[in-house]
């Protein structure tokens, strides 16, 4: 009964810690873009907004390669350093082959974002770099659930991104600067990564909460396969909740279009606010006696935690409304709780994209797409703001639903080995 108390209160400390450097990544990472928005102006802030919507873009190579590397070292814990060694090569090589190829389109880069010059676009392909490393350094603390070190490495990623991006745009407001401090603020977790990787780490085969495998069936090719098919399908869920700003700005007037944007803030918020769920609770759904009950555990305080912001957005949305943009964005105050139901049904969504990338299923992933299309169409046919948002809350309601029913019914279905990919 002890151990069983104790192991409780050992995860919800890790959940804790992983939830506390996540929101100090994000506050980190939203101030230093408002401290941008002030200090260069406008114009270079466009610039500088533009590059990061291409690095969000890239960072899907990242998250794929995170995802490979905890779920496998999730379900062969026997064969966990032979998986770190593939992975950690792997990334490597995915990094500088990224890095060099957007090197090359530099020049493409600066003419399709409209930059003034070419070294803005020099400094995405040099962030790209770290970026991607540490996807894969991530995966790995994430598989072997160690999450004090996973935490240091995101309050990495955005503490220094804060201090060192601030003070090049103070010695320099532009575009270039303000780029140049995200690159160099990207390298700090990949230095605490590499600082606690730095030992092999071996566990004890018993320990092994999924099938044992050889170590030969982690090659560099399965993982890349694998990666590539984590890319389709976080690229898929990306562009889902991404695209409705694009038919905004097509369907409503350039006030309303912003008056949407500011909106959609809210929703941003409550997409990031639970994302610590989805990092603890992958390696647990990548395990077949642990997948459901992560899955429907994850999904029940995800639900009650945007309930919870949904009402205060709607009881409290004048003080919410400080946060969003202030009085100039008054007209969208009575939808605010709408917004915050979209965040949540695009959180819980993560979540259901993440128990397809843990079971690898490859069918569920043209729901996704088939959603996609099915919000372009619906989303052209908005008239109004108010009728644009439910029309989105809608259609991704609809796909929550569909997953969360496919998903609860394939957990019960035994889990196959890491490196052969699910039927659905």
């Amino acid at each position: 009964m002890r151990a069983g108390s104790d192991a409780r209160a050992s995860r919800a400390f890790d959940g804790s810690a992983v939830a506390v450097a996540t929101s100090v990544m994000n506050v980190a990472t939203y101030g230093f873009t408002v401290l941008a928005a002030r200090v260069i102006g406008p114009s270079e802030y466009g610039a500088f907004v533009a590059c990061l919507g291409l690095l969000i873009v890239i960072q899907v190579g990242a998250l794929g390669l995170q995802a490979t590397a905890a779920r496998r070292i999730a379900l062969d814990l026997s064969n966990v350093a032979a998986i770190e060694r593939a992975i950690s090569a792997l990334a490597t090589k995915v990094s500088l082959a990224l890095g060099l190829a957007l090197l090359v389109l530099a020049p493409v880069i600066t003419r399709l974002l409209n930059l003034d010059s070419v070294v803005t676009a020099l400094i995405v392909a040099l962030a790209a770099v770290p970026m991607t490393l540490g996807g894969g350094q991530a995966g790995i603390l994430q598989g072997e659930r160690r999450w004090g070190a996973l935490a240091a490495f995101y309050i990495a990623g955005g503490v220094p991104r804060l201090v060192i991006g601030t003070a090049l745009i103070l010695w320099r407001p532009d575009a270039t600067a303000a780029l140049a401090g995200v690159a160099v603020g990207l390298v700090f977790p990949v230095l605490v990564g590499w600082w606690v990787l730095r030992h092999r780490r071996t566990p004890d085969p018993a320990t092994s909460t999924g099938p044992v495998t050889s170590a030969t069936h982690h090659s560099a090719r399965s993982m890349l396969v694998e990666s590539s098919h984590n890319v389709q399908v976080l690229f898929a869920y990306f562009a889902l909740s991404s695209v409705d700003i694009i038919i905004a700005r097509q369907v409503l007037s350039d006030h309303d279009a912003g008056l949407y944007a500011a909106g959609l803030i809210m929703a941003k918020v409550m997409l990031f606010l639970p994302q610590f769920v989805v990092i603890v609770a992958f390696p647990d759904m990548a395990t077949p006696e642990g997948r459901q009950r992560a899955l429907v555990r994850s999904l029940l305080f995800v639900l009650v935690l945007g309930i919870a912001a949904t009402l205060s957005a709607k009881v409290l949305s004048g003080l919410a409304m400080a946060f969003v943009g202030g009085p100039e964005y008054g007209e969208v105050e009575s939808l605010l709780w709408v917004f915050a139901v979209l965040g949540t049904v695009l959180a819980l969504l993560q979540l259901q994209v993440y128990a397809v990338l843990a079971r690898q299923g490859r069918r569920s992933v043209l729901l996704v797409w088939a959603a996609l299309v099915a919000l372009v169409i619906v989303g052209f046919g908005a008239d109004s703001l108010r009728e644009l948002v439910v029309r989105v809350v809608v259609v991704d309601s609809v796909l929550l639903v569909v997953l969360t029913i496919l998903s609860l019914r394939l957990a019960r279905q035994p889990l196959v080995a890491p490196e052969v990919p699910a039927a659905q």
